[in-house]
This record gives C-alpha cells, structure tokens and sequence, in this order.
C-alpha cells in the first residue's frame, strides 16, 4: 500500500470439487418396548458413507426428550420414561456428519410397543345398589364395569367374585357374575337373615409381557348391595305358648292374659290386630292390644272342660306381596278355677253307671223286712248322691229328718264329689209291720261351704215286708268282718257263720244264701258251711265303697229263714296315688314374689297314713328358688323373680312338686308348676364399646361408615327392641343411622354417610366429626331408658386436586457455559392439598434462543428435569455463543390422584445461559497485500488493517490488538528484526476490532525486502485469550511498479471492480 493511494492484489479464482459423498440413512422405523428401563438400549443408529468417513450422529425434535444418543456410535439409549398409552409413537430427527459435506437428517418414527403395565381400573365408583329380597333367581343385580388401556390380551378382562360378607357356606354361592360385569343372583335372598352384602370383585387382564416375563394385572373392588325389606312373612306370637286362669262367676270385662304378636318384616313392621275365631266361647280380644277379658257368663260345670282353648289370630293391618293377608295363629289356654256354685243332688242310679247331666230326683222308694237287724240297709234303693263342684268345693253332708229318721241311719255320713247313699235299720223295734206298712224318712245333703244354697233333699219312702216266726237263729245278729281290698277270688273272710234252727229232720237242714243279691257280684257264701268268701276281688275298692252290709239268710226246709247281719270292712290298701286338683299357671311381673298352694287329695282311708299327703320340690333348674310347706303344700318363691335371670326365651319357670302319701307302697304324683315372669322393661340398653372410631373416605354420599353395636338384657323381643338415633350436633346432619336385629336383645346400628351430602376434606376445618349415638329400648307406647355412646368419624382424604407448581421455584435460572457449572442448578417444588400424593414432574417442552431469535434445537440435551424437581445440567456442551436463553415447559403430575385433573397447569422456567470467557480472538482472512515505500512513508502513516472477531461477549469479547515483532526479510534473504517500527491503533466496527498498522518511526528507505510484522489480538477478561497473524509488507522504492495480469475474461473482471481500488 503506497501513501495517498492503495493496491489491492487479487489472487486467482479457482473452483475445486472434493468429489466426497455424503452419508445417508436407510431406516424409516423403529420399535421401542414402552418397559424400556432408563439407561438401556432402545435402538441403534446407523447411515452409510460409501467414503468410509468417521460419523457423528444426532437426534432432535421434541420426542427427543425421551432418548440420548452417543454421537460416536449412534447407540441410543432411554432417558425418560415411555408409556404407550399416554403416546403410542414418536417421531424424532436423526442427524449425521461425515465432517465434509453438510449434516443429513431424517424423520425417524418410533412405534412404542405395549407391555401390559396398567391393570384393569374400575370405572364410575362406588358401586352401590339396594335390591329387594324377593328379587327372582338369575336376575341381574349390577354391572361393574373395569377398563383395562392396554392392547392385546392385557386389555381383555375377565371378572370373579372373590369374597361375599357376610362370609358363609350359603352366602359364596348366592352370587356370580357374567363376563360382561353383570353381577347375577343365584339363589334366594331373605332380609330377616342379612340386610346387606358386600362383594369383592377381581378384574384380571389376559397378561402379558411385562421385563420380559408373563405378567398378569388385576385389581379389586367392592359391590355393595343394601337388601329391601318386604312384607312377605306371616307375624310371630312372643313367649309361646299362652295359658292363664280366671274364676267362674268373675265379673265381665275380667282380665285374663295379653297375647303379642310382631311383624317378622321388621324393616316394614306393620300394624297388627287381633280376633278370637271360636265361635262360641265367653271370651273377647281387644284388636289392638291383644287383651283378652271375659265377655260373657262362665260356669266351670257347665263347660265341656275346665281348660277352654282360644283360637287367637293376630293379622297384619296391609296384605303381603302376593296379595294375601298375613296373619299367624296360636293357641291360648285358660283354665276356669272352680267356685262353690253348687248344692249337692240325688240321683236315682247305681255307679259308675249315672248320668248327671239327667235332672236330679227328689223321690226314692225302697223295702225292707220287718224287724230287720241294726245296719241292715234297705233294700231295692238306688241313690246316689252328686255335688259338680270341684275339690274341696264338692265335699258335703248327709243326715236324716223326717217322722221315721230315727229308726234309720244314713251311710256315708260325708261325701266328697259322688257317692252311694244307703239307709241302714238303727232301731229294728221300730221296723214293725204291725205298726205301719210304710215308713218316711228324708236324706239332707248339706253343703257347708256353701250357706246361700246349701241343701238337697230326697224323699225315700220304705215298704216293709212281713215274716215268719220260726226261723233259724244265728248267734249273733250282726257280724263285724273284715276284707283287704283287691283281695284275690275264693279269698276267705269267714270260715263258718252259723244258725241254729230247732227244727228236725228236713226242715232243720239249713242252707245259707247271701241278700240282697246284688252283693253276690262281690261275696259269696258256702250253701252248707256258711263259709263267707270273695267272688269277685276286682269289685273291692275302698276308695269306691268302704263298707258293704248283707244279710246271710239262713234257710230251713221248710223254708222259714232267718238272717244276720253281716257289715263287711273293707281294709285300705295303699293302691291309690295322690290326685293334684286344678292346673297349677301362674303369671308374675318381675321383681314380685309368688305364692300358691298346690291342692291334692288321696282316695285312701281318711286318717291313715295311706291318705296323709306330704310335699316336697323335686331337684331341678329353678328348685332353689322355691320352698314349700311339707304338709301344707304352701309353695314361696325365695325371693322376687327376675326375668332376665331366666334363660328360657318365654320367661318360663317350671317347678316339679311331688305329693306322697306314707303308706307302704308310697305312692306319689307329679305336679308340674309353670310360673311365667313377666317382663319389665328394667334394663337400659348397654354399648358393646364404650366409645367408636370409624373412617370415610370425602365425596361418598350414601356410603356405610360403620356399625356400633348394643344389647338390651330384657327377655322380650319387645322389650330389648334398641333403635338408634343421632343426637342433634354440629355435623350430625350429615350422616343416616339405621336399625338392624342381629339376634335376641342384639342390634347394630347401620352409620352412613347422607346420600343427599357430599362430605369435602379439603373444606374441612376438623377432619373428622365428633357425634353421639342415642340407643333406645321402646316397650309399648312407654319410653325406656337410653344409652349413648361417642362415634368419631374421620374424613379421609381422596385425592381430587390437582398439584400447584410454586411461582417460587419459576424464577429464572441462571447458568455458565462450557460445563463450568454441573449438577443440581434449581429445584421446582410443587404443592398439593390432597394428603395422600406423589408428585412427579415432567418436561414438555425446550425452546432454545438466541438473542430474539430462533437456536433451533441447540439445547434440546443440555438440561434434564428429574421427576423430584431436580433440574440437572445434562451436558457439558452448553454455548452461550450458540445459546443464551433456554425455555423449558413443564408441568407437575400427581401419581396417586383418584378423581379429577391429575396434572397441573403448564409452566415455563426460564434459564439464562451465562457467557464464560472461552473464545479467542479470530483474525478474519487478510486478503490485500501491503506496500510500503519508506521515502514517502511518514510517521503516522497507515500501512496495513487487521480485522479480528470475539465470539465472547463483554469483556471476553473486548479486543486489543499490539505488535509483537517486526522482521525485515530482505531480497537477499538476511532477516533482521526492528523495534518500534511500526504500531497499532485498535478501533470497533459493529462486531469486529480493526487493528491499523501505522508507521512508528522513519524507515530507511535503503532497506529493501518484506517486513513480516506479527500482531497479538488479546481479549479482556480473565481467562486472558490471545490470537497472532503475521502481515507481509513490501518495502519498495519510487520506481515500483506494479503489473496486472488477469487471467479471468474481461466480462468477470468488470463485474468486480468495485473491489478492485487503484
């Protein structure tokens, strides 16, 4: 370059082709397994060079995100997470560089294999139904419904019902279920026996790989099924069976027992009502109470037993399901107790042959031969005497009146209930035919018991029969003989009885005969001998006829007669048991005492131990609680009774008394005493637990919490009836509680969620509800006692928000290039309301910057955000010079979320890539050559131009330019190196520093050649970087010229000369 003017020296234009080619790929399609682990192999890249070129690979796009490639081998390996079901393909660009000819890149698909990774999920839960208990075999109940998002066979699901609660035998079977979900019902539901179950159903998926091994997915839920009471059963008598008593004559409207029936439907419990279907019975019902009273006149003789069975039907108010009335019968037996209400009577008949339903008679006829000997009774006579009262009641008295009553004498003189009633002679001197024909006398039967009507009277008019005075004679006019009774035939009671007649020959041949002949059935008498024995034992029953009178006719040949008297004893014998008179039912509330009496009587000998009664309680359940009087039969509880004490469902205490005679045999007789105590409702009920704790998940209305669960120790299903309520509190509204028997005094109070309430644990400011459980026993209209208990029930949380990415952790992230900073640069931190989550982030999207434009792709792998939040420098490649501004859209996920949006909103961090001093100064291409001719070339004079460029920036791309050398190589080629020759003024251009070179000091003009002048281009930060170029400048003289030759056309030579300067 010459002072006042420039050259500048073109070299020649040249076009040079390489010849290399450039690689290419020859795939289009790749398959990944989606339960590729992090790290492992997903697929291999590789392209041709047909040039044998050493490749560089890379891949870009925004599915990039999910791989990492060694630019060496082309392996490529996983680095995020797949799942094909949330992006079943991909698509990425593949990139690779021979170094020579420009990169290649390619769409590259990748199909994301499934793998069954996802077990089947049961879709719109809960599953909850209420069915009625009539619901017919094989229908559906509910179907369930599972989603499996796998392919294949994995996506088939198959259902199973694996556990039924209540668990049992019957209850395993009772459901099944269809492949399609449909739950099915297979056999009879009942809701007296369960009023709710719970299905486990399974859903499995038909497997499939999983890490390469055969895998199968199943998850469970439950099918809750809430069974409908219906009125399909008949009502129920309490405390069979029914017995009570009450006195004949009792007034109207008397009170003799309550009956109660109840709806087995308890979950319909209707109204029932009670009728007495006998027609004719003096008996009357109330409809709603069950009381039976005495609606018409009772007389216990007349009644064709003293025990009248009812017919009580008890009827539900509304029909059943099938249209029909429901209603149960039962039996109830009152006894009518026996009042003194009768007077004794006469009848004319022989035992056991009398009908005492015939009118009774008044009027009796009879003979007798006169003078007949003291105790002989009157013949032809057939009395019996009959009171129709019972017991004690039916006992009376017989004595004589009349102008004849003294000549007789009446036997028996007592009878209880019937008797035979003879006339026997007192006085034989007033049994003359001579003084009358005909004798009067009158039989009173007196009822002491009874003074209002007490008496009977007979009539019995005697004819007397006439005799001769010659008759054999006995020694004795009576004669007082004795026989046991049962006595076997041919028994002996007198060897010999004789008469004596006077007479000779025939006519003092005597032969015997018993009179009258009636009593032939029993005795007989040797004809000859007189010998008096028994015909037929089977007829001696004291207890029937103690005593039988006879005459023994002695007869002669001529056939006058005389007679005895024979007055025959008939001796007790111990063959008679005790007889318990009346029923023994009694009826007592508890907490009273009893008190009876048990009555008996013994048909043996009055005043014989054979006839004295002792008593005593035999051993038994309830033995101690009683004592009776030994002789008396006076029974006493111990003490008051209490029902629940009882472990018989009716409150039934059945004593067994024993009545004895002391004779020998000793005979007894049972007596069963059947005291039923009545129940009190005395007894509050009582918690199992003293306090409950339950959980509920949020959002479930209508869902069960829990059972609490009491007893009431009264005996009676009416009176242990517990039903539960909630006490009015804060939260009690929200929440249902119903009533379930689960046995005798046992029930479970069902606790739900209200199905009109919608329960939000977010909103909650306590967790859980504090409330209190009311269990009350109801008997009759009459409120009992009540019980209470304290149920807590916790809220749980479900997890239905979505997570919060916290603005904090957004702000801008700032970090150095070239790797200077590595690892952990922010974490993002996330916030959920649900307490049950896990929240995982994920990247979305990377936007590279430079300046306000486009970087393309540059910084797609220069960060990597972990699923804790963690963002993690990835690489040590980061330029600023290519980069300095990165965009990452990311958003948080919750892994445990349930319902509702799982991911948050989309947010973007932004990092600020900051500039570190790594570039050295560049000298741009020097394309002019310098001329200097000293002469002419003055101080100051520019000589020569560097240009050099910074990619740093600030500082680090501040550019110094200073000379470091000066070397004249002259033509001879002598070097010979100067100082302070020339220098250099640095000055800026936009982006790049231009160096000019001026001359220093004089040059000597005699020095001819080129100086190579090296010049320093220095940055100004730390790490210091520094650049050299060496300038060829010509030292010419004047006489320089300078010869052009072209070697392009003229036409090429016009079109640049612009930038040719002369």
């Amino acid at each position: 370059r010459m002072a006042g003017c420039s050259l500048v020296l073109f070299p020649f234009l040249l076009t040079t082709v390489s010849g290399n080619t450039a690689p290419f790929f020859n795939m289009t399609l790749v398959y990944v397994p989606e339960d590729l682990q992090l790290g492992q192999h997903a697929f291999q890249l590789t392209a041709i060079d047909i040039d044998g070129d050493p490749l560089t690979y890379g891949i870009s796009g925004s599915d990039a995100f999910y791989f990492s490639v060694d630019a060496q081998t082309g392996n490529v390996t996983l680095r995020n997470s797949l799942d094909r079901e949330h992006q079943a393909k991909l698509l990425i660009t593949v990139q690779v560089f021979d170094g020579i000819n420009e990169p290649v890149s390619k769409r590259l698909t990748i199909i994301v294999e499934d793998r069954n990774d996802n077990a089947p999920v049961f879709q719109n839960l809960p599953y909850e139904t209420s069915i009625p208990e009539n619901l017919t075999l094989d229908s559906i109940i509910y179907t369930v419904f599972a989603n499996d998002s796998d392919t294949g066979n994995a996506s088939k699901v198959s259902y199973s019902i694996e556990e039924v609660i209540p668990d049992s035998t019957k209850n395993r079977w009772l459901f099944y279920i269809l492949p399609n979900g449909s739950v099915v019902l297979n056999g009879s539901l009942d809701y007296a026996r369960n009023t709710f179950y719970q299905l486990k159903i399974l859903a499995k998926d038909g497997g499939g790989l999983l890490h390469n091994v055969l895998t199968f997915q199943q998850s469970s839920t439950y099918l809750t099924l809430t069974i409908l009471d219906l009125p399909n059963l008949d009502p129920r008598f309490l405390n069979e069976p029914y017995s009570g008593s009450v006195p004949e004559n009792c007034a109207l409207g008397t009170t003799v027992l309550t009956v109660t029936a109840m709806d087995r439907d308890t979950g319909v419990n209707d109204e029932i009502s009670y009728s007495i279907t006998n027609a004719t019975i003096p008996f009357a019902i109330n409809a709603m109470t069950g009381t039976i009273t005495v609606s018409g006149h009772l007389d216990r003789e007349r009644l064709p037993s003293e025990e009248v069975l009812l017919e009580v039907t008890a009827r539900e108010k509304n029909l059943d399901i099938h249209g029909k009335v429901a209603q149960v019968s039962t039996l109830v037996a009152v006894m009518v107790t026996d009042v003194n209400d009768n007077k004794p009577e006469f009848y004319y008949c022989s035992l056991p042959n009398c009908n005492f339903s015939a009118s009774p008679q008044n009027n009796f006829r009879g003979n007798i031969i006169e003078h007949s000997s003291s105790r002989l009774p009157v013949s032809n006579l057939s009395i019996v005497a009959h009171d129709p009262d019972k017991g004690i009641n039916s006992s009376y008295e017989l004595y004589l009146q009349g102008p004849d009553a003294s000549a007789f004498t009446v036997s028996p003189a007592k009878i209880v209930g019937t008797g035979e009633v003879q006339l026997l002679v007192q006085d034989p001197s007033a049994v003359d035919y001579e003084i009358s024909h005909v004798m009067v006398v009158q039989i009173i039967a007196n009822d002491t018991g009874n003074p209002t009507d007490c008496c009977s009277t007979a009539t019995v008019t005697i004819d007397l029969i006439d005799t001769n005075d010659h008759i054999p004679e006995f020694p004795q006019s009576t004669y007082n003989l004795s026989v046991m009774e049962n006595s076997p035939d041919g028994t002996i009671i007198a060897p010999n009885i004789t008469a004596y007649d006077p007479d000779s020959g025939v006519l003092g041949q005597i032969t015997y005969q018993l009179l009258p002949e009636s009593i032939r059935k029993i005795f007989m008498v040797n004809a000859t001998t007189g010998a008096v024995l028994v015909q037929n034992g089977n007829l001696l029953d004291r207890e029937t006829r103690s005593i039988y009178y006879a005459n023994l006719q002695a007869k002669d040949g001529g056939n006058l007669v005389g007679t005895t008297v024979l007055e025959i004893t008939v001796l007790d014998a111990n063959d008679m048991a005790p007889i318990v008179t009346g029923s023994y039912f009694i009826s007592v509330e508890e907490g009273q005492n009893v008190t009876t009496q048990i009555q008996a009587i013994d048909n043996d000998e009055p005043g014989n131990p054979n006839s004295e009664l002792g008593f005593r309680i035999l051993p038994g359940p309830y033995s101690n609680n009683f004592t009776i009087n030994v002789t008396t039969g006076e029974m006493h509880s111990k003490g008051p009774l209490d029902r629940e004490a009882l472990e018989d469902e009716r409150g039934q205490m059945v004593v067994t008394v024993e009545v004895y005679d002391h004779g020998v045999p000793q005979l007894s007789t049972l007596v069963n005493v059947t005291i039923t105590v009545g129940d009190l409702n005395d007894n509050a009920p009582m918690f199992l637990n003293q306090s409950y704790e339950f959980s509920v998940f949020e959002d479930s209305p209508g869902s069960p919490v829990g059972e609490v669960q009491a007893t009431d120790a009264d005996r009676t299903e009416i009176n242990s009836r517990i039903s539960f309520l909630l006490q009015r509190g804060s939260g009690s509204s929200n929440f249902l509680i119903r009533s379930v028997r689960l046995g005798p005094g046992h029930y479970g109070g069902l606790l739900s969620v209200d199905p009109d309430m919608s329960l939000d644990y977010d909103t909650l400011e306590q967790k859980f509800f504090s409330l209190v459980v009311l269990a009350e026993n109801t008997a009759a209209d009459i409120v009992g006692d009540t019980a209470n208990v304290s149920v807590v029930v916790h809220i749980l949380d479900v997890n239905d928000e979505p997570p919060i990415i916290l603005p904090t952790s957004l702000q801008d992230v700032h970090v150095s290039e070239n790797g200077t900073q590595l690892g952990l640069v922010n974490t993002l931190v996330a916030f959920d309301p649900d307490t049950n989550h896990s929240l995982v982030f994920e990247e979305l999207a990377v936007a590279c910057f430079k300046g306000a434009s486009s970087a393309g792709e540059v910084c797609r792998d220069w960060f990597v955000l972990m699923p804790n939040g963690s963002l993690l420098v990835n690489s040590s490649d980061i330029d600023y010079e290519l980069c300095d501004r990165v965009m990452l859209t990311l958003r948080a996920e919750d892994l445990y979320t349930e319902k509702g949006n799982r991911y948050s909103q989309k947010k973007t961090l932004r990092i600020l890539i900051t500039d570190v001093n790594d570039n050295a100064p560049l000298f741009l291409p020097i394309l002019e050559t310098f001329v200097v001719v000293p002469e002419i070339s003055p101080v100051d004079l520019q000589v020569a131009t560097v240009k050099a460029t910074d990619a740093d920036s600030g500082l680090g791309g501040t550019i110094t330019f200073s000379i470091v050398s000066v070397v004249l190589v002259e033509d001879n080629g002598v070097s010979r190196p100067f100082e302070n020759l020339f220098k250099v003024l640095t000055t800026r251009e936009q982006d790049i520093y231009v160096g000019s070179i001026q001359v220093a000091s004089n040059l000597d003009g005699s020095l001819k050649g080129q100086y190579q002048v090296t010049v320093k281009a220095q940055d100004s930060e730390e790490p210091v970087h520094t650049a050299q170029t060496v300038l060829n400048i010509f030292a010419v003289d004047q006489s320089y010229r300078v010869r052009l030759q072209f070697v392009t056309t003229v036409d090429e030579v016009q079109s640049n000369s612009e930038n040719i300067k002369v």
